[in-house]
């Protein structure tokens, strides 16, 4: 157990399915509350729906929070491991009287919960087992119910939603264990909370009714209710719920278009919490200014300008080295083949330019095509505009004055200068076709730029071939 001092926080998803963004954004708020405080983020897999919880959810949970570079302490804990511990907890409420068995049908209970709603009254079950004599009890199956407060209010002490009460009488007597023996989810959040020694609940607002049944679980038991934070949920940009339409996806799947972990711990970070006027931040700086005052009461509306946007900015900011390992794994992921040495020497010295524009590593990819893809180019639908006003005469003039060129970027660009200058024309009027001749597109990186890392030889072939295409195009 961690000392009284040490803030512990944790995320605890069920694997039944990705971790989608809304889980990703809890997580990120988790680690970054912990390590702001030198404390310990703790992961919990709440596993006890046996029928929906798979491995490969949980691997799937893994693999994001990974890929996010959201490192949790310890190793992950089974809720569902920990049955026995959770019915201990029920056992010994009853023995202390804070709990209850209840013989109630699911037919009475019905049959109850109707008749009070015809009658008007709230459908909250008043079980008859509540107060009765032990020595009355059936021989029957039986669930375990908290003997919750019917009198008087409960009041959560939330970090982000202030001081929120509810009175006691529109609280139930809660299941603690099912008539199988089995914990409810609820008895089961409390018992591993406190055994795993968490501090602090940073979870979405639609748990905020939990806390205040929960903490009835703590009191019962004699135990700290710890500190809770309940964010907004994220909304689309429409402020509907989010939805798949809006971006409601697996972490996986902004991993596999191309954004940078970095990028997406940024936007996640501010989607809900802020710092100042602040968009573009580093992780470092995210966890030196993380606290849970600066969390905002309303829904955060998710952005895919703005995620993208940030992504270029991260991308433009990370070091050459960098992005070109992350390039590696998105070649991975892709079931590329594997760059070999001569190629990555190549990008490397390329990704400068790469960079300037790209959003995404698909971007950078498309950026790289000069390098990527092998001839011969075939000219796309814009590039074929740019070549029908070229001459191949003056492609083959430019290519034996070349042949003569230094092979550095600001050395070409002053023979190509020079010849534009010769012919009457504007450098865009050149480099524009050779730009077309070198990649087949009339986006690339700076032409020069490109001839150098391609070197003279490939350079002058992929402009001859160009020429040539250029003569069977008019003969």
């Amino acid at each position: 157990m961690p000392s009284p001092d040490t803030v512990v926080t944790r995320f605890a998803p069920s694997p039944t399915g990705y971790l989608h963004i809304g889980g990703a954004r809890t997580a990120l708020f988790n680690w970054l509350f912990a390590r702001h405080n030198g404390g310990r983020f703790l992961l919990r897999i709440e596993d006890t729906d046996r029928a929906r919880s798979t491995p490969e959810a949980t691997e799937a949970i893994f693999d994001g929070l990974r890929w996010l570079g959201l490192d949790w302490d310890g190793d992950a804990v089974s809720q569902f491991e920990r049955a026995p511990r959770h019915a201990e907890v029920a056992h010994e409420m009853l023995a202390k009287g804070e709990a209850y068995r209840c013989y109630s049908t699911p037919e009475e209970i019905t049959a109850f919960r109707e008749e009070a709603k015809a009658a008007g009254r709230p459908p909250l079950f008043l079980s008859p087992w509540r107060d009765a004599d032990p020595a009355t009890a059936p021989d029957a199956p039986y669930t375990v119910r908290l003997k919750a407060p019917r009198t008087g209010e409960t009041t959560v002490r939330d970090e982000v939603q202030g001081d929120v009460t509810w009175k006691n009488e529109t609280l139930d007597d809660l299941i603690l264990l099912r008539s199988d023996g089995s914990p409810t989810y609820m008895l089961a959040v409390v018992v591993d909370d406190h055994d795993m020694g968490v501090t602090h609940v940073i979870r979405g607002d639609d748990h905020l009714t939990n806390s205040a049944r929960q903490s009835l679980i703590y009191k019962a038991m004699g135990w700290d209710v710890p500190t809770f934070a309940h964010i907004p949920l994220i909304h689309g940009p429409d402020g509907a719920k989010l939805s798949k339409r809006h971006g409601a996806l697996g972490v996986e799947a902004y991993r596999d278009m191309g954004y940078l972990p970095e990028a997406m711990r940024n936007y996640l970070a501010r989607l809900g919490w802020s710092h100042g006027d602040d968009e573009f931040f580093t992780t470092e700086q995210a966890v030196e200014w993380f606290d849970l005052p600066q969390i905002g009461k309303s829904p955060a509306r998710f952005d895919f300008a703005k995620l993208e946007n940030l992504c270029g900015q991260h991308i433009r900011a990370s070091g050459d080295a960098a992005l070109l390992t992350q390039l590696d794994a998105f070649f991975a992921l892709q079931n590329r083949p594997a760059m070999d040495d001569n190629l990555r020497a190549k990008m490397l010295a390329a990704m400068p330019g790469l960079k300037e524009r790209a959003k995404t590593l698909p971007q950078i990819v498309e950026m790289a095509g000069f390098l990527l893809e092998q001839r011969p180019f075939v000219p796309d639908k814009a590039g074929r505009k740019v070549l029908s006003s070229v001459s191949q005469s003056m492609l083959k003039d430019l290519t034996t004055r070349l042949q003569h060129a230094s092979w550095a970027a600001k050395d070409l660009e002053g023979v190509v200068r020079e010849f534009a200058q010769e012919q009457s024309l504007g450098l865009g009027k050149i480099a524009q076709p050779l730009r077309v001749a070198l990649t087949g597109r009339t986006v690339s990186p700076s032409v020069f730029d490109m001839m150098e890392i391609l070197g003279k030889e490939e350079s002058l072939a992929r402009i001859e071939e160009c020429a040539e295409s250029l003569t069977s195009q008019t003969s």
